[in-house]
C-alpha cells in the first residue's frame, strides 16, 4: 500500500526530504494546489503518483524513480532528469525536460515553448503538440511529437533527434528534414511503446541537424 502524503497538511520540504530516505517503495500525494517542486530530487526507485496539477520544476533531477502527475504541470518539469520515468498526464508548461540526460519523460497532452531544450539525451514523448523553439539546442536524445511542432523547431540542434507526426510550423536554424530508414522506424516504435502510445511509426517523420553551426564561421554568420 502505498504511503500517502497530504501537501495540506505536509509542507513540500518534508515530502522531499521523506522521498530522499524513503520507507516505503510507492508513495502517493494528494493535493499539490500546484505547489512548486514537488518530488524533486529521488534518487531510488521509488513509485511516486501526485494527484493533481503541480506548479514548477516537478520531478526535476529525478534518478531511478517514477513519478507520474495526474493533472497538468508548470515550467521546468523532470528538468534535468537523469534516468526514471516522469509522466504527466495531462498538459506541460514551457521547458518541459529541460537538460535532462536520461531517462524517459512522458506528456500525455500539450507541451508548451522549448520543450526538451537543451536536452542532453533524454527521451520525451508528448502526445499532443509542443509550442515555438522546442529542442532548442538539443544536443542528445530523442523527442518525440504525436501531434504538430511550432515555430523554430529544433533550432541550433547538435546530435538529438525529432519525430514529428503532425505539422510543423516552421524548422530553426541548422534543422532539416532526414530520411527514415529502417533503424529509425524501430527506434521510433520502442519510443512509442515505452510511452504507452498506439501511434504508428510510419506517419512520423524525422528531422536533425544540419551540422552547418557546428563550428564558428564567419561566412555563415548570419545564420546564427
Amino acid at each position: 500500500m502505498a504511503t500517502l502524503i497530504d501537501l495540506t497538511r505536509t509542507p513540500v520540504r518534508e515530502l522531499n526530504q521523506a522521498l530522499h530516505a524513503p520507507e516505503a517503495a510507492s508513495w502517493r500525494v494528494l493535493n499539490p494546489r500546484g505547489a512548486h517542486a514537488v518530488a524533486c530530487g529521488i534518487r531510488e526507485d521509488l513509485t511516486v503518483d501526485i494527484e493533481g496539477h503541480v506548479g514548477y520544476y516537478c520531478a526535476g533531477m529525478n534518478q531511478r524513480a517514477t513519478v507520474t502527475v495526474h493533472g497538468n504541470a508548470g515550467t521546468g518539469v523532470a528538468e534535468n532528469l537523469m534516468s526514471g520515468t516522469v509522466r504527466v498526464r495531462g498538459n506541460a508548461s514551457q521547458s518541459a525536460g529541460a537538460t535532462a540526460h536520461g531517462g524517459l519523460l512522458v506528456v500525455d497532452g500539450d507541451a508548451s515553448a522549448r520543450c526538451g531544450i537543451s536536452m542532453k539525451g533524454v527521451d520525451i514523448v508528448v502526445g499532443g503538440n509542443v509550442g515555438h523553439m522546442s529542442a532548442f539546442m538539443g544536443q542528445a536524445g530523442r523527442l518525440v511529437v504525436c501531434g504538430d511542432a511550432g515555430e523554430a523547431l529544433g533550432d541550433s540542434l547538435y546530435e538529438a533527434r525529432i519525430y514529428v507526426r503532425g505539422a510543423v510550423k516552421s524548422l530553426g536554424a541548422d534543422c532539416v528534414e532526414k530520411e527514415m530508414r529502417a533503424e529509425h522506424f524501430v527506434e521510433l516504435a520502442e519510443l512509442l511503446k515505452a510511452a504507452e502510445r498506439d501511434e504508428d511509426a510510419a506517419d512520423f517523420r524525422r528531422y536533425g541537424s544540419a551540422r552547418t553551426l557546428y563550428h564558428f564561421n564567419v561566412g555563415n554568420s548570419a545564420a546564427y
